[in-house]
């Protein structure tokens, strides 16, 4: 069996989810994570902005159409080339 990167991320709320990270990229400067949530049957992955506060790793929902479209074009590319 493959291992899977398995996190668990809190929202606002404090209900925490668990997500099998999909791929990490860096797209101008920027890093993503594509995550996968793991208790719904969806096989659409959620974009998340990587930033970096007071040393830590900070996920951001990204939610913006575009910037969705680029990371996952980027995703897609990067597939091809394996």
């Amino acid at each position: 069996m493959e291992d899977r990167n398995i996190i668990t991320l809190r929202d606002e709320n404090n209900k925490e989810t668990e997500f099998e990270v999909i791929a990490t990229l860096e797209i101008n400067e920027t890093e993503y994570a594509i995550l996968l949530p793991l208790k719904e049957e969806t096989d659409e992955g959620l974009v998340f902005k990587i930033l970096k506060e007071n040393g830590e790793e900070i996920l951001e929902y990204v939610d913006d159409d575009k910037e969705i479209d680029m990371v996952s074009a980027a995703y897609n590319e990067l597939l091809e080339n394996e």
